[in-house]
């Protein structure tokens, strides 16, 4: 079992190994003064949205958990619930492995307001659900709409083939929808059980979900240059195929991976300006929030003890 343990974190770490290297040859020709120069470059407008972006896209996180909480019949405050759906994603994100340790945080978290093991199970596997579901869906429209995004990695037109593709995934959406419909069985592994969310709940999913994946590609489309920019819905799918990537590699905070994939994406545009835009997307959706999120942990820890004090 001790391998098995160790698996996905050497997997993580030789991802982010292994793509910083791509990466530190994909910009040989590239100074540290170059990438300075490319941030300077962003205008306050491009800032001052991206932040706005970033708010968005964790307000919209809050709503998994709630939407979990809804489907499971728990009782939180509101208050509770969104400060740690966002320290869950803030901590998660950069850690890497989001389920794993996403539901390591909530049990910590949730445990506290009387949810148990099984509780704290289902919500995870609904947050999940959520995130999954939320990414076939808007991939099927970016895919529908703008089929050629796969060609900018494929270098070949498969125009056909990506419209398949993203039908596919909009019948696999439709076919999630139909299943809550039909009230189906509940899916169950020994004692755990997962009952199939209700229409309203399903609603909420699709509701949601797709507004954090809008809003976090926004942050970095609100901070690439204007000259070559391709659109924002071209941004969009590549950034959904570079998210998507950097989450299968488990490298912490997908730290390279999703860097190489989204540049790979974008080779038409001036490298310096995709990268200072990458960097505005760390600082405003992993480096912020991790800090504030710390912060969080740092003041939930003391007043638990101080708790126990008493």
């Amino acid at each position: 079992m001790n391998w098995r343990r160790y698996f996905w974190p050497v997997i993580g770490i030789a991802a982010v190994v292994f793509s910083l290297w791509l990466l530190l040859h994909e910009l040989r020709g590239i100074s540290l003064d170059d990438v300075w120069a490319g941030i300077i470059a962003i205008p306050a407008r491009g800032w001052v949205l991206a932040a706005l972006s970033s708010v968005v896209a964790y307000a919209s996180l809050a709503g998994y958990d709630h939407i979990a909480l809804l489907h499971i019949g728990k009782k939180v405050s509101w208050l509770f619930v969104t400060f740690c759906s966002f320290t869950t994603y803030a901590l998660s994100h950069n850690i890497g492995g989001s389920v794993f340790s996403g539901a390591v945080i909530r049990y910590r978290a949730y445990g506290t307001k009387g949810l148990t093991g099984q509780d704290v199970g289902i919500l995870v596997a609904i947050c999940w659900i959520t995130f999954v579901l939320s990414t076939l869906f808007v991939s099927s429209i970016v895919l529908l709409l703008e089929p050629e995004v796969i060609d900018r990695f494929s270098g070949t037109p498969h125009h056909k083939l990506s419209q398949a593709a993203g039908l596919a995934m909009l019948l696999v959406v439709a076919a999630y929808v139909f299943g809550s419909w039909l009230h189906l069985r509940p899916l169950r592994i020994g004692s755990f059980q997962l009952h199939y969310p209700a229409l309203p709940i399903v609603a909420r999913q699709l509701l949601v979900g797709p507004i954090e994946l809008l809003a976090a590609a926004a942050i970095i489309f609100f901070a690439l240059p204007v000259s070559g920019n391709p659109g924002y819905f071209v941004v969009l799918g590549v950034f959904l195929v570079s998210f998507s990537i950097a989450q299968i590699s488990h490298a912490p905070g997908g730290l390279g991976v999703f860097e190489v994939v989204f540049l790979a994406g974008l080779s038409h545009m001036d490298q310096v300006g995709v990268l200072a835009a990458l960097l505005v997307f760390r600082l405003f959706y992993l480096i912020i929030p991790l800090l504030i999120a710390l912060g969080v942990v740092l003041f939930f820890e003391h007043s638990q003890y101080s708790r126990s004090e008493n």
